[in-house]
């Protein structure tokens, strides 16, 4: 069945664009944020900030690539359904989602770990993903900004 969706004016780099998906979800889960409205992800290196209420310390830093380097490993599988927006499943926010967005959406699941609306490029399981490298963060304090550099490792 062909579905009408918004067209896609980015080549993503689908392991890493899906590592997007995990780390939105990880941050979500550790530090109550919301998912990321700055991400730069590409092939070599990506950065991606949070809004949080304080500056992670290193541990929590090393726990967040420890994380996502288990969810990874977890091979969970990446799947696709489309819903029209009378009938987005209860889980799946929609406040991202730009104001000419087609009716009908296209939800991403990473297992029972992650689900949004997105239709960019994936992998189909997430140990296709390879190793997740955190390469630094940087806090802006005045905007409680935590920007995430990281890159993924062929393995």
């Amino acid at each position: 069945m062909d579905y009408e969706l918004n067209t896609h004016n980015k080549e993503e780099f689908p392991p890493a664009h899906t590592a997007e998906h995990l780390l939105n979800q990880t941050m979500m889960r550790m530090f109550g944020c919301e998912r990321s409205r700055n991400a730069h992800i590409e092939r070599k290196k990506s950065k991606i900030s949070y809004i949080l209420d304080h500056k992670p310390d290193r541990n929590e830093e090393k726990e967040i690539e420890r994380r996502m380097n288990e969810l990874i490993a977890e091979d969970l599988p990446v799947t696709f359904e489309y819903v029209d927006r009378d009938h987005v499943p209860d889980d799946v926010q929609l406040d991202r989602l730009p104001d000419d967005a087609s009716e009908t959406l296209r939800i991403v699941r990473i297992g029972d770990y992650d689900a949004c609306p997105c239709i960019g490029k994936h992998v189909r399981s997430t140990a296709q993903i390879g190793k997740f490298v955190l390469l630094g963060t940087n806090w802006d304090e005045m905007k409680h900004s935590f920007r995430v550099r990281f890159k993924i490792v062929a393995e």
